[in-house]
């Protein structure tokens, strides 16, 4: 797997009940949260679930997102 940052775009192998297969990565450490392109629920699963579950990184973020504690 790539390396996976905050922002990115993602397919998983299932399609989420609305219709959406697409999701953005919103939180990655020992779990990973991602939020459905389609209608915008968050799920949170950990690392390993996320790798098998995962198909491919459709698109990575323009710039990684920082966090708001992180000193500059």
């Amino acid at each position: 797997m790539d390396e996976l940052l905050l922002g990115d775009l993602v397919q998983m192998r299932k399609v989420h009940p609305c219709g959406s297969d697409k999701w953005t990565v919103i939180r990655v450490g020992a779990d990973i949260k991602i939020r459905c392109s389609g209608c915008g629920r968050i799920v949170m699963m950990d690392r390993a679930d996320f790798t098998k579950r995962m198909k491919k990184v459709i698109a990575h973020s323009a710039e990684p997102i920082r966090g708001t504690n992180e000193t500059d």
